[in-house]
């Protein structure tokens, strides 16, 4: 009998794998292969790799541990399958992004930024920030002789630096002191006698310095003040403080026997790797906290129209004029400096308005304040100003709430301290080879390659030796990223910058490093981002993981990887009820071999051997005449571009990953687009000048991300059908007669909805050591509503009943209500016939989010005036999806709408109207427009790696 843990199996065989629209599958997978799991949007393709094998292989490994340890890691419930042999420790590698943490970066996810700390801890050559010259170790006699010129006549202490931002109790170091004849040490700033058994939290990060001396610097004291400095550099390795006391005030500085600049004097610490940590009070700059930017008012949102005067409610975050305190602070000030807040912004003069912003100096204002009672009260107060004011309350309020009301009208700007650099500027004073920290990690990945391959031969023999094996770590680790496609990335990118293709890159590349041998892997799309170009690379990738003695299983839709794995297992033959069965379970190179029922069953097949295709578009639109013009466009790495988006067309922007497509559209096209017309709190990237807003009414974006994040949210309430729905009951007999309202059909409030789960129709019971499990609410049986409002019934069905009908169902039972039946018509025109209409929002996949979005704006009277973006919208999506995509595009386009799509699938480019082609490469050698025009003239572009591959696929229709 085979425990299932894959030890001498060579397949993983699955059965009875019934997981969400799964129907009992049963299958045979090859181990140690690289494996494609593909098939339609919603066909159960995640639920077989991420819901059963990956979750099985996860949760018997952590059933393995202890239960104390289980407890941190949780544990994944057993998935809905009746066995699974042959399989292995699973790692899933998804699309999720690493962390939100503004202090995550390349470098650190990556351990780069790691080595990088540790290599210029051992041979960066410290400069002095004020003469720009390279420190020098300074001697005993020439700190004695400095303490005498700078603290002649006055008191000092003399410390020795014991413990820096450490934890620990240091009981043991305490009872040493005291034995030695010590009195006194400073801890966490504070000077503290020592005592017998004394000790400090041994949790919190502490600084321990030993009091070595007391004294005063005076003619006759040069002895005890030499000895005492002594002893102090001595027992602080080498660095010690002196406490200088100015009217009242202890000053402190650090002095040391290894670094100190020959020209001013100044001293610094010995060089350690927490010292070019942003996460460490050490290494990270105090006036940002190691973020490298601040956040900020600004003036620009505050005052979007200069046309309004203030009391109008010109500055926005202030509003009109009305009974509040900063409004009373303000009307004061106003009054005693002349200023009229009736005229137009735009007519006060710079410094009244600077006046109001920004406050007075010290002087003083009287504030007349009347309390709700009608008692009024004259203050003396100093005017702050507004700005000053909103930043208090932001900075000390504890309601959320209220900090996102004030976040709108603030913008994240460069820390003008460390100018972004995130570290102390002496820590940024420490180069190699004429490069600080911060330099090499703004350097993308090919660039960092090329500098640490040539590295070694600049530095010294010594250098050479201590920095060898550091050199190849960080080599090795950029090498990985080079393989998956990222080498346009920098090293400080932050984590929650990049896509979800790139963070899976990213977590792909450190697997690839660590050499784990016997692992499953579960990849989601890994293609997604990737230019045709970059593709091989990624395979190449996904091969050497395989070669390693690893399963590699990947959910993707791409036709190069799906014809470059050993297995394809399709899913299908339809989405949600009409899927969930396996179509076919074949080496790729033996699909056109297949009996021709098979292929048609399989949409897979069916394309990829030429019985379905995405045809070209009969007429390729030349739009209204009209444009929008970006000009000057020169944010990350773009060359200062002019974009030109022809109205009335489908536009395409394509080129190389990290060519600038996203830069020019998701960071500078939308939000200058946001903010004209809806006062978007968004910043737009550097650019000059926009024309041609005048031919447009709004822009909206339609991307994948979720509808809602809450079981509440589904795609009848997204897409407003529900309010339709819960109307409709309100005007039946039976509703009339009880006096129920809309509220009473609604399961998020209180009257119409079952009580006992507030609505949700399952309920959440905690297991400590084990998950959570959800069960039916054995009061409404899941049906979300109390027996009252069940009570009403249309063809004798209940609201609940509806819920719980297909769109296809419900289209036919609502067939003579035509408001309710035009809008279930438009998911029925976008493919969804097959979802419920109470399905949750988080249950549905990238692509279904992405055509309910669709839905809702086909639904919508068209202006045809409106722009929409989209950015990859063919993530998640089968061929088949595709050609339901682009059709649904193409009505939109008929409207006279505009569509700009930033893409890499070769079946939506070939099918626009207009290609705007970004490159040559990515990262610097990218950021300018290289090519425009219809596809067919992109062909003949030479420098387009577009037009290079796009050149096939025309190939194939002519």
């Amino acid at each position: 009998m085979n425990n299932g843990n894959g030890d001498g199996l060579s397949k993983i065989i699955v059965r009875g794998a019934s997981e969400h629209n799964l129907k009992h599958v049963n299958v045979e997978i090859p181990r140690d292969k690289f494996v494609v799991i593909t098939g339609v949007s919603g066909s159960g393709k995640s639920s077989l790799a991420f819901d059963t094998l990956y979750a099985e292989g996860q949760r018997r490994y952590v059933e393995c541990l202890s239960a104390y340890a289980r407890q941190y890691l949780g544990v994944m419930k057993k998935p809905d399958v009746d066995s699974i042999e042959g399989l292995s420790p699973s790692i899933s590698i998804d699309q999720k992004s690493i962390s939100h943490n503004p202090r995550s970066t390349v470098g650190t996810v990556t351990e780069i930024y790691d080595y990088l700390r540790l290599l210029y801890a051992k041979i960066g050559k410290q400069y002095c920030v004020d003469c720009n010259i390279p420190v020098e170790q300074k001697h005993l006699d020439q700190i004695v002789e400095e303490s005498f010129r700078d603290y002649s006549g006055k008191k000092i202490m003399v410390l020795a630096p014991l413990i820096r931002s450490r934890k620990g109790h240091y009981r043991e170091l305490f009872e040493q002191l005291l034995k030695q004849g010590f009195t006194k040490v400073r801890i966490d700033g504070e000077v503290k006698e020592l005592y017998d058994g004394m000790q400090v939290d041994r949790y919190k990060i502490h600084d321990i310095e030993l009091v070595v001396d007391r004294c005063s610097v005076a003619p006759g004291q040069e002895h005890r003040i030499s000895e005492s400095f002594q002893l102090a550099l001595q027992r602080g390795n080498d660095a010690m403080l002196i406490l200088s006391e100015q009217n009242g005030i202890w000053k402190e500085k650090l002095y040391s026997t290894t670094y100190s600049c020959p020209s001013c004097g100044r001293s610094y610490e010995p060089l350690a790797p927490n010292m070019f940590s942003f996460n460490s009070p050490y290494g990270a700059c105090s006036h940002c906290d190691g973020l490298g930017e601040l956040s900020d008012f600004d003036i620009n949102l505050l005052i979007p129209d200069r046309g309004f005067s203030i009391a109008e409610g010109g500055i926005t975050a202030l509003g009109k004029q009305r009974e509040m305190w900063l409004w009373s602070q303000v009307e004061a000030a106003a009054e005693q400096y002349g200023i009229d807040l009736t005229v137009p912004i735009k007519k006060l003069s710079e410094q009244d308005l600077n006046i109001l912003l920004y406050g007075t100096e010290d002087s003083t204002i009287n504030i007349s304040y009347r309390f709700a009672g009608g008692n009024k009260v004259v203050y003396k107060h100093k005017f702050i100003g507004i700005i000053p004011s909103l930043k208090h309350q932001f900075d000390n309020t504890t309601s959320g709430a209220i900090r996102r009301n004030l976040e709108v009208y603030m913008s994240t700007l460069k820390c003008p301290e460390c100018q972004g650099g995130r570290l102390k500027k002496e820590n940024l004073a420490v180069l190699i080879d004429g490069h600080s920290i911060n330099a090499i990690v703004k350097f993308d990945i090919n660039h960092s390659l090329e500098y640490f391959k040539e590295l070694p031969e600049k530095l010294s023999e010594r250098d050479l030796t201590i920095a060898n094996l550091v050199i190849k770590e960080i080599h090795s680790r950029l090498s990985f990223l080079k393989e998956v496609g990222l080498s346009y990335i920098s090293i400080d990118r932050p984590v929650r910058t990049l896509s979800g293709g790139e963070s899976q890159r990213i977590r792909l590349a450190s697997q690839i490093g660590s050499e784990l041998v016997g692992i499953l892997y579960v990849l989601d799309e890994p293609s997604i981002g990737l230019h045709q170009h970059d593709n091989n690379k990624l395979i190449g990738s996904l091969k050497r993981l395989r070669d390693l003695g690893n399963s590699v299983i990947v959910v993707e839709h791409d036709k190069q990887m799906i014809e470059s794995s050993d297995f394809v297992v399709d899913m299908g033959p339809g989405a949600g009820v009409h899927g969930g069965e396996l179509v076919l379970a074949s080496e790729p190179s033996k699909f056109c071999d297949l009996s021709a029922g098979l292929i048609e069953k399989s949409m897979t097949a069916s394309y990829l051997c030429g019985k379905r295709t995405i045809e070209l578009p009969e007429n390729r639109r030349k739009g209204n005449g009209k444009r929008i013009v970006l000009k000057g466009a020169r944010g990350n790495n773009l060359k200062k571009i002019n974009l030109e988006i022809p109205l009335g067309t489908i536009v395409c922007i394509t080129g190389m990953s990290g060519s600038g497509k996203s830069t020019l559209i998701n960071d500078t096209l939308y939000p200058i687009l946001a903010r004209h017309f809806y006062n978007s709190s968004l910043n737009p990237l550097a650019y000059d000048s926009i024309e041609g807003l005048e031919h447009l009414d709004k822009v909206i974006e339609i991307d994948q991300s979720p509808i809602g994040r809450t079981p509440r949210s589904n795609p009848v309430t997204y897409t407003g059908i529900f309010t339709l729905i819960r109307d409709f009951y309100t005007m039946l007999t039976e509703s009339k007669i009880r006096g129920y309202k809309a509220g009473r059909f609604s399961f998020n409030v209180k009257g119409g909805r079952c009580e006992e789960c507030e609505g949700g129709g399952i309920k959440k019971i905690e297991m400590n050591f084990l998950p959570d499990v959800y069960v039916t609410c054995d009061t409404c049986n899941g049906r979300r509503y109390n027996s009252e409002t069940l009570d009403v019934k249309y063809k004798g069905k209940s609201i609940a009943d509806v819920l719980e009908m297909t769109v296809e169902e419900a289209l036919e039972f609502f067939s003579e209500i035509s408001k309710i039946k035009n809008k279930l018509q438009t998911l029925v025109d976008v493919g969804l016939t097959y979802i419920t209409l109470g399905q949750q929002a988080p249950t549905l996949s990238g692509g279904e989010a992405q055509r309910v979005k669709l839905a809702a704006e086909l639904s919508k009277t068209s202006t045809g005036k409106t722009l929409y973006l989209l950015d990859e919208p063919t993530t998640g999506l089968h061929f088949e999806d595709v050609r339901i995509l682009l059709r649904l595009l193409t009505k939109l386009a008929d409207k006279g709408n505009t569509i700009v799509i930033i893409e890499h699938n070769l079946d939506v480019i070939k099918y626009a109207d207009w290609l705007i082609d970004l490159g040559p490469e990515g990262g610097d050698a990218g950021g300018e427009i290289i090519a425009v025009g219809s596809p067919e003239e992109i062909v003949n572009v030479p420098i387009s790696f577009t037009g290079k591959y796009l050149k096939k696929e025309l190939i194939i229709h002519n």
